[in-house]
C-alpha cells in the first residue's frame, strides 16, 4: 500500500542502506519488432497477471503497489520519478512541469510552469488547471492520499465542505504558471507532488471511481480496457510519438506495443504459466512453497529479488473494545513471534516489530516486546476484556492468508473467540478502511514506501489527519493529537541526524501505544519467462515494476 524525495540526503542514505543499487515475459512478439542496439527487441505484445486485481485503477484513488504498477506509466504528475531501479529511482524530477519548483516564502510556496503543447491520450491540450481540478477531485474521492495535501492553504477548510474551491493553489493557462501556497513548510512536498494521487486529469473527468473506465493518459502508454476482477489492456498513447514524446524526453516510450494483463486466481498457475511460456511476467509474488525453488533454478535469468521498503502488520481497531486498552493490544505484541512468520514467508521475510524497516533514515532497532506469552497473558489478565468475540480480517492470497490464520491461533491462545474474515484481495484495502463496515475489530496489512522518508510511514499509518469515512490508511483508528503534533513538526524538515534520532524516539513512542502489531519487512521479486530481458527490468522503489522497461530478447 504503496515514496520519494528530491534527491535529498534522505534518498541518498535511506536507499543506500538497504544496498540498492541501479540495474538496468513467451509471450508473443510482434511478427513487426525490430532490433534495438542492447540486441532487444522493439514492438510485440507483454502478456502478464496478477492473482488478484488491485484495489484502483484510478489514479486518485490506488494506494496499493499494485495499482501503482499499473498506473505508473500513464498518468504523470507535475513532478515524477525517475525511471531507474535503486537509488536512481528515488530521485524526484520533472514529470509535466518543467523544472523542479522554485522554492520561496520560507519553503511555503512552490512555482512551477507547465510544459507547453501536452496533450492527453483523447487529443485534449493539458493546461495548468488541471492541476487544481486533480487536486480536488482527491479530496472530492476522499482519496487515500489527500492528507499529503492538507497543508495548502484552504485545503484543509475543502476536505470538509468539498467547495468553494482551494486558495492555495493558483493557475494561470496561458503562461502554464502554478503557484501552490502552504500554511507550512513541509519537507517533504516536492515527493508528495511526484505521487500519482495528483497526477494530471482533464478538468472534466468525473469525480467518481473510474476503475472500470480509467481517464486519458499523459504516459507512453493507454489503459484501453478494464474489466475490474478479470483484468487490464494497455496501448501505446497516440499522442505520446505524435506529440507528447519530445516533450517529456527524461521518461522512458517503452519497448512493447501492447499490454494484457490478466487476473489468474491460483499463483501456483501463474508460476507455471511463466516457466512454460505462456506468461511473460507475473506480478504477484512467487508463493511460498515454490519460491526457493524458483529462486534455485531461475535466479540471474528469470527471477531476482528486489530489495524494498515495507512494513507488515497487524492493525488493531483502537475505537472499541477490547483494543481501546493499551495493556490489550501490548499483549498481541507480546504474543505474535516474528520467527513463525518468518517461516510462513519462507525466507522473503525480515522479522521485527516496529513502525520503520532497516534502512529507513531514524530507524533503531527496538526490542519492546520479546515474544513471551506468558506475559501476553498477564497483561490480558490485568485489562480483563468485557469483549472477547473478535473479528480478524485478511484477504485469500498466500501467504497473507497463512499469516491471518496464524493470527486468529494466536489470539485464541490469548483467550479470545475468534472468527476469521477471508476477503479477495480485489477489494480487501477497500473493506477494511471503510469506516461503516461492521466488525472491524483488527486483521493484515502491509505498506510499501512511496517516498523516502521516515514521515512517509508516520503519516499516512498513524497521524489523525489519515483517519477518514473512506480510503483511510490510519487502519488503527489511532489518534494522539500530541504524536500527530510531532509528526507534522517532523514534516516540516528535512531530514538530517536531529531529525533521525526524533523519528527513531517517535517509532519508540508508537511502539509503547502499540495500535499496531508489526512483524517484519518483505523483500519483492521480479519473476519473468525466457523471452523477457530481466537484466532491462527496472525495479522501482515505490512503484515495483516498470511496464515501460520490458523488452523481448
Amino acid at each position: 500500500m504503496g515514496l520519494r524525495k528530491a534527491f535529498l540526503f534522505i534518498a541518498a542514505c535511506a536507499l543506500a542502506a538497504l544496498g540498492l543499487s541501479a540495474c538496468g515475459g513467451g509471450g508473443s512478439s510482434s511478427s513487426e519488432s525490430s532490433t534495438t542496439g542492447s540486441g532487444g527487441q522493439e514492438g510485440g505484445t507483454l502478456l502478464g497477471a496478477y492473482s488478484s486485481f488491485p484495489d484502483y485503477l484510478d489514479p486518485a484513488l490506488s494506494h496499493t503497489l499494485e495499482g501503482w504498477t499499473a498506473t505508473y506509466d500513464t498518468y504523470i504528475p507535475l513532478l515524477t520519478y525517475d525511471h531507474a531501479s535503486g537509488q536512481a529511482g528515488g530521485k524526484v524530477i520533472p514529470g509535466l512541469a518543467t523544472a523542479l519548483p522554485k522554492v520561496s516564502d520560507g519553503g511555503k510556496t512552490y512555482e512551477l510552469t507547465l510544459r507547453k503543447g501536452l496533450k492527453y491520450s483523447n487529443g485534449e491540450p493539458v493546461v495548468a488547471s488541471d492541476f487544481t481540478h486533480s487536486l480536488e477531485r482527491a479530496f472530492i474521492l476522499n482519496s487515500g492520499g489527500s492528507p499529503f495535501y492538507e497543508g495548502i492553504v484552504g485545503a484543509a477548510q475543502f476536505m470538509k465542505t468539498k467547495k468553494s474551491g482551494i486558495p492555495g493553489v493558483e493557475t494561470d493557462d496561458k503562461s502554464g504558471q502554478i503557484t501552490i501556497h502552504l500554511e507550512n513548510p513541509d519537507g517533504s512536498f516536492e515527493s508528495e507532488l511526484a505521487l500519482p494521487y495528483v497526477a494530471l486529469l482533464p478538468a472534466k473527468t468525473p469525480d467518481k471511481d473510474l476503475t472500470a473506465d480509467p481517464p486519458p493518459a499523459t504516459g507512453p502508454y493507454v489503459i484501453t480496457s478494464s474489466e475490474p476482477g478479470r483484468g487490464w489492456e494497455y496501448e501505446r498513447n497516440p499522442q505520446w510519438a505524435k506529440n507528447n514524446e519530445k516533450l517529456l524526453p527524461q521518461l522512458p516510450s517503452g519497448h512493447v506495443d501492447k499490454i494484457k494483463i490478466q487476473v489468474l486466481r491460483n499463483p501456483q498457475t501463474l508460476v507455471n504459466y511463466v516457466e512454460s511460456g505462456k506468461l511473460d511476467w507475473m506480478g504477484t509474488e512467487v508463493p511460498p512453497d515454490r519460491y526457493q525453488a524458483v529462486k534455485s533454478k531461475y535466479e540471474g535469468s528469470q527471477f531476482r529479488i528486489e530489495p524494498s521498503f515495507s512494513n507488515y502488520f497487524f492493525w488493531m481497531n483502537t475505537t472499541q473494545a477490547p483494543f481501546d486498552d493499551v495493556k490489550v493490544r501490548q499483549a498481541v505484541n507480546y504474543a505474535i513471534d516474528p520467527a513463525a512468520l518468518e517461516r510462513i514467508y519462507s525466507g522473503r521475510l525480515e522479522g521485527g516489530q516496529q513502525i520503520l524497516p532497516p534502512g529507513m533514515p531514524g530507524y533503531q532497532k527496538l526490542n519492546l516486546y520479546p515474544h513471551d506469552i506468558k506475559k501476553a497473558k498477564e497483561l490480558i489478565a490485568e485489562a480483563a476484556p468485557s469483549d472477547k468475540e473478535i473479528v480478524v480480517w485478511t484477504d485469500n492470497e498466500q501467504p497473507s492468508d497463512d499469516a491471518g490464520a496464524y493470527y486468529q491461533g494466536v489470539l485464541e491462545e490469548l483467550g479470545f473467540k475468534v472468527e476469521l474474515k477471508i476477503l479477495s484481495p480485489d477489494n480487501y484495502f477497500t473493506v477494511i478502511t471503510n469506516s461503516s463496515t461492521p466488525e472491524l475489530d483488527t486483521g493484515w496489512a502491509n505498506w510499501f514506501l512511496e517516498y523516502p522518508s521516515p514521515n512517509g510511514f508516520f503519516q499516512p499509518l498513524l497521524a489523525e489527519e489519515s483517519i477518514a469515512p473512506t480510503n483511510g490508511t490510519n487502519l488503527p483508528r489511532f489518534a494522539d493529537p500530541a504524536l500527530s503534533k510531532k509528526i507534522a513538526e517532523l514534516g516540516e524538515e528535512p531530514v538530517g541526524p536531529q531529525q533521525e534520532a526524533a523519528y527513531a524516539q517517535l517509532d519508540k513512542e508508537f511502539m509503547e501505544q502499540a495500535p499496531l502489531a508489526p512483524y517484519g519487512t518483505s523483500t519483492a521479486s521480479t519473476f519473468v519467462s525466457s523471452d523477457i530481458n530481466l537484466d532491462n527490468v527496472v525495479f522501482s522503489p515505490s512503484f515495483g515494476q516498470d511496464l515501460a522497461s520490458f523488452e523481448f530478447k
